[in-house]
């Protein structure tokens, strides 16, 4: 009899060990709430090949929740072969039932092919009327090449994808020499005021990445915050490259709204600003936490002076193709 409920109690222990919840917990991490809970839940996707968002969306759920108390979920880009992050796996980001209960979607892909059990749970989301933030290459988040129930937001479709349709613009082509050219924010003095920009001075913003060139004007529901000068070097104190690059200077941080099929229309927020390295930067850390009070309807708690330190070892590598660390878990960002 005990040696029947010890097998027993094996097969109840490795059927447990496949659950899809189980598997889902172990592909995402979750950071809940410290201090005063906000109540809201932040969904935070990650999975891009360059910009190495799978080292900044942990660091910056790390600040939303342990500085503002948000519960976050970040998910990744995960290697069905051994359960690590691996940003060229392009058709697999596990956990994204996450968003049928979230607050917020933080989106910073790269032309995912994502199946369309999980695309779904994104479309379903955007179509709800919820707030978007999206980052850097989220203007071309997805390619989807077989799938013709959401082929319309790949970056390429006619209507211009999850990029155009949602946060105003899909991918164009840099705007200066990727690699060689940074970018300083110019605030727009037309919105200087706005809850986003709170706390944050002209000059402040900066990135080692090149602009991206947008399509002008951005449609008219869009205001635009902040532009981007391209400077002539990868240092912040290196002066702007004369001539047209500059003139007029491309949009780098914008608002808009988007109506989905509900017919419930959400904020977007949207950024071609995000590299890991640009959470090194106060500025950049307060434009990112401000944007995500701004989505959810909280711009009234917005501080100028609130906290978005860094938790913790943060020591994000440079952007570049091929550049992930490699045999990595969800786990171990914790």
């Amino acid at each position: 009899m005990h040696r029947i409920s010890w097998w027993l109690f094996c097969l109840v222990a490795i059927l447990l060990t496949q659950s899809p919840c189980l598997l889902a917990a172990k592909s995402s991490l979750v950071f809940e709430p410290h201090g005063k809970a906000k109540g809201k839940s932040i969904v935070l996707i990650s999975g891009d090949e360059e910009y190495r968002s799978e080292e900044s969306l942990p660091q910056l759920a790390k600040i939303l929740s342990t500085h503002h108390g948000f519960k976050c979920t970040v998910l990744f880009a995960i290697n069905p072969k051994d359960g690590s992050i691996d940003p060229d796996q392009l058709d697999n980001i596990p956990g994204l039932e996450a968003l049928d209960s979230a607050d917020l979607l933080v989106i910073l892909t790269r032309f995912r092919d994502l199946p369309d059990d999980q695309m779904k749970h994104i479309v379903d989301y955007i179509d709800s009327g919820k707030p978007v933030v999206g980052m850097r290459t989220a203007t071309h988040a997805f390619q989807l090449k077989g799938s013709p129930t959401y082929a319309r937001y790949s970056w390429n479709s006619p209507d211009g994808g999850f990029g155009r349709m949602v946060l105003g613009e899909t991918w164009i082509n840099h705007h200066g020499q990727h690699g060689k050219q940074s970018t300083l924010g110019v605030l727009n003095p037309k919105q200087a005021a706005h809850p986003i920009l709170t706390g944050i001075a002209d000059g402040e913003l900066w990135s080692t990445t090149d602009v991206y060139e947008v399509r002008l004007p951005l449609p008219s529901d869009s205001n635009v915050l902040v532009f981007g000068e391209v400077l002539s070097g990868m240092d912040q104190n290196s002066p702007p490259v004369a001539g047209v690059v500059n003139d007029p200077m491309m949009p780098i941080v914008w608002v808009k709204t988007y109506t989905g099929s509900s017919g419930k229309t959400s904020r977007v927020f949207a950024t071609t600003l995000g590299t890991s390295q640009d959470l090194l930067l106060d500025a950049d850390r307060r434009l990112f936490v401000n944007a995500c009070y701004w989505a959810l309807g909280m711009e009234r708690q917005i501080r100028a002076k609130s906290n978005v330190a860094l938790v913790g070892e943060y020591h994000p590598h440079p952007f570049g193709m091929e550049g992930f660390v490699k045999g990595v878990r969800p786990a171990d960002l914790h």
